[in-house]
């Protein structure tokens, strides 16, 4: 089982400030924005990732939701745009919180095999992937969203068959920004919607479009591609 060690900085959470009240009997402004919508209701239950997500928010770890629990967890997925933003320890809470572990401790990564030459090495468990070179990580941890459960991405190795830079998904009718084709038609591709939201992708590996153009200077055509592990919640 994986034993997660204090973490090297305080994780920082966000509180978004409330909306403004509306004056009673002014209307807003023509084309203002509409008034956020109101939080939803913290959930009672314990999540399927409860002890984990409490371990990496550094909470009391005891495998039981506590009110205290829920708006700790609540403020940070507001923060960090998970949806839905209820309290409860669920998937997307876990591997948004595992994701900023990585960042602080690469070295104690595992999952993909060292071997020589660079390796995009795509941990599906939990939403991350990074480039190791040599057994020694090259490219920090960036999230991912690989492939919903009726369209998984595909696990095993692979090598880096094409690259595009400018891609547009036909069937899908949508961007696919530096894209790096690895198993047919599954690719590595930069998006612009938030990655912590829905059920996945339609069998890519989904980058933020940023993550994807700093990786794509980190591979070549032909380089690894090492994809394991499950989606959580698939």
């Amino acid at each position: 089982m994986w034993t997660f060690p204090r973490a090297r900085r305080t994780l920082r959470v966000l509180i978004p400030a409330a909306p403004l009240a509306l004056t009673v009997g002014v209307l807003p402004a023509y084309g203002a924005a509409p008034p956020a919508p109101a939080p939803l209701a913290c959930a009672t239950a314990s999540g399927p990732y409860q002890r984990e997500v409490e371990e990496l928010m550094e909470l009391e770890v005891d495998g039981v939701q506590s009110p205290a629990d829920c708006q700790a967890i609540q403020r940070y997925q507001e923060s960090h745009l998970v949806v839905p933003a209820d309290g409860s320890a669920g998937a997307i809470t876990y591997t948004a919180l595992y994701w900023e572990w990585a960042q602080n401790y690469p070295e104690q990564l595992r999952g993909c095999p060292e071997r020589e030459g660079r390796v995009a090495c795509v941990d599906l468990s939990h939403q991350i992937m990074w480039v190791a070179a040599d057994g020694k990580v090259v490219f920090t941890p960036v999230a991912i969203r690989s492939g919903r459960a009726a369209l998984p991405t595909r696990t095993g190795w692979f090598r880096v068959e094409e690259r595009r830079r400018d891609d547009w998904s036909t069937l899908y009718d949508s961007p696919m920004t530096f894209s790096q084709y690895f198993s047919g038609g599954q690719a590595i591709h930069g998006v612009y919607n938030n990655l912590y939201e829905g059920p996945g992708s339609h069998g890519c590996v989904n980058l933020r479009h940023e993550d994807a153009k700093h990786l794509w200077t980190a591979l070549r055509q032909g380089d690894a591609v090492y994809v394991w592990g499950k989606k959580p919640g698939t």
